[in-house]
């Protein structure tokens, strides 16, 4: 069993960042790709982005560019910083696991003058 928990969610002006973190639990962090999506009101989760175990990435065209995925794996951590943030990335943002269907309970994210 793992758990998943975000932090770093919080109130951003236009331009500005952030960084997410997620901690998990137990001893298979570090060899299962893990990611972070996200859910805007109204409208369906979708991924923003995915790091394998040997450190490989992949970003939403939205994000490309201005949102940075990386992991610890000593720490069992899981890192997305968030620059030059747009109103458009207001969302509750969820850590996963997706290949084991393991989620977090979402931190929210708003972007706001």
């Amino acid at each position: 069993q793992v758990q998943l928990v975000e932090s770093g969610g919080g109130l951003v002006q236009p331009g500005g960042s952030l960084r997410l973190s997620c901690a998990a639990s137990g001893s298979i962090f570090r060899i299962y790709t893990m990611g972070w999506y996200r859910q805007a009101p109204g409208k369906q989760r979708e991924l923003v982005t995915t790091i394998a175990s040997n450190g490989n990435t992949n970003y939403a065209d939205s994000v490309k560019g201005r949102f940075t995925i990386s992991r610890d794996n000593a720490k069992k951590t899981v890192y997305l910083q968030m620059d030059s943030l747009k109103p458009e990335d207001t969302a509750v943002y969820y850590c996963t696991m997706p290949t084991q269907n393991y989620w977090g309970q979402g931190t929210q994210v708003t972007v706001s003058s």
